[in-house]
């Protein structure tokens, strides 16, 4: 046991820039990129969803059903290969995986602002309605202002999950915190040594982001 022990020691001694700022660094980055824009496309597949037009409201309901029914990491292969037959460049692994993790987590985004926005009295559309406001300026000064702090804590929520998902960008070596894990167990072959301390790096930035959101929780329960 106590060399267990000190082979972490040894190997946090050699490779902590590997595991804490590249890692750690690239695993924080892929999340940020995928909460971002995966909440910003998935805006646009919740008002497709809710549409009037009822082909598009059943081709939202159509690709979401494909997404959420499907395997992220079959995802995130289509990406891979996809992504460089669409563009006239050739992209970075880590734009590619970042792409399937962005569609992935655009589906299960847009059902969290459908039920927000469904959240929000139907009495405050027909205020705005017989004020004068049409259809888009009482979804975007009215309703969605609303909704948005009905799903922040699940956009937080959501943000701790694809922490914890991004693992599976290792199948590419894009350099997360899980590739550290590929990486430093080929070269020196301890692999439960390797494996404990991709397991605390995990636990301390997912408790961590649970702490804040737990803490945004309630600061908007106050302000109510």
């Amino acid at each position: 046991m106590g060399d267990y022990f000190a082979n972490i020691a040894k190997i946090l001694s050699q490779y902590w820039q590997v595991f804490l700022l590249k890692g750690v660094g690239y695993t924080l980055l892929l999340t940020l990129i995928t909460v971002f824009f995966g909440a910003i496309l998935g805006v646009f597949i919740c008002l497709a969803r809710m549409s009037k037009i009822n082909i598009l409201s059943k081709l939202a309901l159509g690709f979401g059903e494909i997404i959420r029914g499907t395997p992220m990491l079959l995802q995130l292969y289509v990406g891979y290969f996809l992504v460089p037959k669409l563009l006239p460049f050739r992209p970075s692994e880590f734009l590619c995986v970042s792409v399937g993790f962005i569609i992935n987590s655009a589906c299960y985004v847009s059902e969290v602002f459908r039920s927000g926005i469904q959240a929000v009295d139907k009495g405050q559309t027909e205020a705005a309605r017989s004020l004068g406001l049409d259809g888009r300026q009482t979804m975007t000064k009215i309703v969605l202002p609303q909704a948005i702090k009905n799903i922040l804590p699940a956009l937080g929520n959501e943000f701790v999950t694809i922490t914890k998902d991004t693992s599976l960008a290792s199948t590419f070596f894009v350099g997360e915190v899980m590739t550290s894990y590929l990486i430093v167990k080929g070269k020196t072959f301890l692999s439960m040594e390797c494996l404990t301390i991709v397991a605390v790096i995990y636990f301390t930035m997912t408790w961590i982001m649970n702490r804040l959101v737990g803490r945004m929780e309630r600061r908007m329960r106050t302000s109510d």
